[in-house]
């Protein structure tokens, strides 16, 4: 299987049509689509679905494209490592992570990189620790910042020198919020909107009951959109401080659980992990960073 018949497949499904495809790659139809039926013989599956206006995916083809794009994508990011000169730290860094305020801590190390190596980029990457981590085992990323993962054998890490706090985002004007802070009981009755970052075994240990016991209504991947239903008076979301701002004219405020519950983070990447030029100077210096606590 060839990088180019990847790059075909993957212009269709972005296309949703022969003609259009074969017009961005600068070939004829005809090639396009042999290439394609050698394709799906190649690997015994069918790949699209020929309608008389547009062409869609197949399961099979879903899958094939999410993985024919992180091919392409590691094939690019290792191009662009061995190309980089030797004489110049340049080139690119791929950092993952779930939504915390912990995350400052790594563009204060990026500004203070990029004063002595402006060649290098950084590519961000938002996820739950799942995400990241499939992303950090396939190489795709270099680093990922994970909030209160439970097995971190298989990676090198180093913890972060901060912690963040749970709490509940909710309206200003509910009951709730006259509350300086959220006790296990007063979640017993209100619709939650919980991530898999907050329902953890820590988490079931600091409410002391089954988790069956909460009226869970949703889950979210980003706090942003949460937010949404919060606003909208749907429920209730369990999410971390300071990624949203709750000041002035917003209408949600956060209020901390009690007794305080604080989610550890930990910079991680994989064992054995072979860096690019860029990649080891970011760890370099991370490690002297936060072994200093000066952050």
């Amino acid at each position: 299987m060839e990088l180019r018949v990847l790059r075909y497949f993957l212009a269709v499904a972005r296309e949703q049509s022969i003609s259009g495809a074969a017009e961005s790659l600068h070939i004829t139809q005809p090639t396009l689509s042999r290439q394609l039926m050698e394709l799906e013989e190649e690997l015994g599956k069918r790949l699209f679905i020929r309608g008389s206006r547009k062409i869609t995916l197949t399961e099979d083809g879903i899958l094939f494209r999410k993985r024919a794009t992180e091919i392409l994508d590691l094939v690019e990011k290792t191009e662009a490592e061995l190309h980089a000169p030797d004489d110049i730290i340049t080139g690119d860094i791929y950092i993952g992570g779930g939504e915390t305020d912990a995350m400052r801590l790594i563009a204060r190390i990026a500004s203070d990189l990029r004063k002595k190596h402006p060649g290098i980029r950084y590519h961000l990457y938002s996820g739950n620790g799942d995400n990241v981590t499939e992303r950090l085992d396939k190489g795709l990323l270099d680093f990922g910042v994970l909030i209160e993962y439970g097995d971190l054998k298989k990676y090198n890490h180093i913890h972060l020198p901060v912690e963040d706090t749970w709490g509940l985002l909710m309206p200003k004007d509910c009951p709730l919020a006259k509350n300086d802070v959220i006790t296990p009981e007063d979640l017993s009755d209100v619709p939650l909107i919980t991530s898999s970052q907050s329902i953890g075994n820590d988490f079931l240990a600091w409410l002391g009951k089954e988790i069956n016991t909460l009226n869970i209504v949703s889950t979210y991947n980003l706090i942003y959109n949460a937010s949404l239903m919060v606003d909208e008076g749907f429920g209730y979301a369990l999410c971390l401080d300071k990624l949203l701002n709750t000041s002035g004219d917003s209408r949600l405020c956060f209020r901390p659980l009690s007794p305080r519950y604080e989610a550890k983070l930990d910079l991680v990447w994989k064992k054995y992990q072979v860096f690019s030029k860029a990649a080891e100077k970011f760890l370099e210096l991370a490690k002297k960073e936060f072994s200093a606590g000066k952050l």
